[in-house]
């Protein structure tokens, strides 16, 4: 427990207002946003500065989600740099690179390139360390800290809610700390935990895995409805490479499972899941790749997973600052897709998140003792798991899975293939696939960009990854159609298990955030639902005014499908 004093950390640590007491049992504010990943601390900034109190809980000591507790560099598409995400979404951008620039020793050239990036990895132009996009996002944050309009309580979990026909009450929250329970009222609740928990928790209608096409008319979707169908997690971890030194982990519990593991799927896998031979996304042609973490040997054609994910190239910083690069390891190897990770019974769930460390364990030590290597030997002793890097959890790995796919609410409007798909959109209209645009969405309140990226999946499916066309958000994609007060506020939205796969990447969840938290700003102001703000043509109106005042691009400009 604490009391009522200012205490903000530099860091991972507990972060508290001056108001916010955790023996207090009953807490009320005007928006509870539940869940504090990039659409949580997104959803958090714009009902603050919108003026509103909200609470922000995060089940773990991180708030950032996706680029923190998941240890997952950012997703980004190829017009990033220029437009395509909101103004606060930048602002965080900008920021990752100033905290380089400010605490780190960078070398002349690193630190006058505008579009600095730490890592250099080939995966993002901003990869980066998770405790950076941590203190970023805190200093985001502290002024409303500050002034007691935002609340954050750390390592607390829904587990229990309280509703009345189509409005939810309060929220109860879990301490995994103290074990206490504490009940947070308001008057709107935005769901932005990572698998969508207040859905089940309020009775909100929502749907999970992948639809059927007789359901939805998708081009890629199968044949009958999959509903625990769904996309790989995955249980990413950093390393660097110590030549000449021996930091072998011990051999995982399931070592001798996952170096043999042959995948079911379709289509199927080339070989073992432990292997350089694999299938391209696209293609399922078998593409090269492989791993050299040094590059002094002649290095082979294809990719070079180092550099995938790499988020400190030790080139960017001056001599002696860092012994070796850092990666980021979140490979198809370690995609694990034996079983769903919610919706299912408690005791499979725990066995699906430990068989998915287990997973990234072996692939390490597999990496460390028989992985091929260009110059022809066997493995790297020297590759050490770096726990601190990934916020020091007991086993070294990130703190959180990486969370792929959601529930998702039943909305008033469902995005479909057909409305961002290329090749979906070509059959519809009739026009070339260089012709054809995404459909056009009147109540649009942002866009994004990313191809309709579903990697393996506990249905056996492989990879999905086909063009999309740059694509707005839809306001109606964000109100369930029953309940009126509980917004979804990251990947829970009114989307497919195929447009998931376009609708879940970083500025997309933190614009998806944004949006929730004017919303239900605006819905306290005017005192009006979300669902009447849609439906009114001039209420609608003015609150995409307002979301365009407040840096949120609601277009794109003629743009060529990725």
């Amino acid at each position: 427990m604490t009391n009522r004093r200012d205490f903000i950390r530099q860091g991972s640590a507990l972060i508290l207002s001056p108001y916010l007491s955790f023996s207090s049992k009953e807490l009320r504010c005007d928006v509870a946003v539940i869940g504090g990943g990039l659409g949580g601390v997104a959803a958090a900034l714009a009902a603050c500065r919108n003026g509103r109190h909200v609470i922000l809980t995060e089940e773990t000591d991180w708030i950032g989600g996706q680029v923190s507790s998941q240890a997952v560099p950012p997703d980004e598409h190829a017009w990033i740099e220029q437009f395509g995400c909101t103004r606060s979404y930048r602002h965080y951008r900008n920021g990752v690179r100033d905290y380089y620039r400010r605490n780190y020793p960078m070398t002349e050239d690193a630190a006058s390139r505008w579009n600095l990036n730490p890592g250099d990895g080939n995966v993002s132009r901003l990869t980066h360390e998770p405790k950076v996009s941590v203190a970023v996002l805190e200093a985001m944050l502290a002024p409303y800290l500050a002034s007691g309009r935002l609340e954050l309580m750390l390592k607390c979990r829904p587990v229990a809610a309280d509703f009345e026909k189509d409005r939810v009450q309060s929220v109860t929250v879990k301490s995994l700390e103290s074990g206490l329970d504490h009940q947070i009222s308001a008057a709107y609740f935005l769901d932005a935990t990572e698998t969508g928990e207040l859905l089940p928790l309020t009775k909100t209608e929502y749907v999970t895995g992948a639809e059927s096409r007789k359901q939805t008319g998708e081009l890629h979707a199968p044949s009958t409805a999959q509903p625990l169908n769904m996309q790989a997690v995955t249980w990413c971890f950093a390393m660097d490479h110590r030549p000449g030194e021996n930091h072998l982990i011990d051999k995982p519990d399931q070592w001798a499972y996952w170096r043999d593991h042959v995948p079911t799927i379709t289509p199927p896998w080339p070989g073992k899941l432990l292997a350089w031979e694999q299938p391209h996304p696209q293609s399922m042609k078998q593409r090269e790749v492989f791993f050299d973490p040094e590059m002094t040997a002649p290095q082979p054609s294809g990719m070079n997973f180092h550099l995938y994910r790499r988020i400190i190239n030790r080139r960017n910083f001056t001599p002696g600052t860092f012994s070796s690069d850092i990666t980021i390891v979140n490979w198809p190897m370690n995609d694990y897709f034996g079983g769903p990770v919610f919706e299912v019974p408690e005791d499979q769930i725990k066995r699906h998140l430990y068989q998915a460390k287990q997973l990234s364990l072996s692939l390490l030590y597999w990496l460390q003792t028989e992985a091929p290597r260009p110059d022809g030997g066997r493995g790297w002793k020297g590759l050490r798991l770096r726990g601190d890097i990934a916020g020091n959890a007991p086993d070294g790995l990130a703190k959180y899975p990486y969370i792929r796919e959601s529930r998702r609410i039943e909305a008033e409007f469902t995005v479909l293939e057909q409305h961002v798909g290329t090749e979906a959109r070509s059959i519809l209209t009739g026009r070339k696939p260089d012709e054809v645009t995404p459909e056009t969405f009147r109540d649009s309140v942002g866009i994004g960009s990313y191809r309709i990226d579903l990697h393996m999946s506990t249905g056996g499916d492989n990879y999905i990854d086909v063009s999309s066309l740059p694509f707005q958000i839809p306001l109606g994609a964000l109100i369930p159609k029953r309940v009126r007060n509980l917004i979804p506020a990251c990947k829970n939205i009114g989307t497919t298990h195929i447009t998931n796969g376009c609708y879940r990447l970083h500025p997309v969840e933190w614009n998806i955030g944004e949006a929730a938290g004017a919303l239900a700003s605006q819905a306290l102001q005017t005192g009006e639902t979300p669902h009447t703000i849609r439906n009114v043509a001039t209420m609608l109106a003015d609150f995409q005014a307002k979301l365009q005042q407040q840096g949120i691009e609601l277009n794109w400009p003629r743009l060529t499908p990725r």
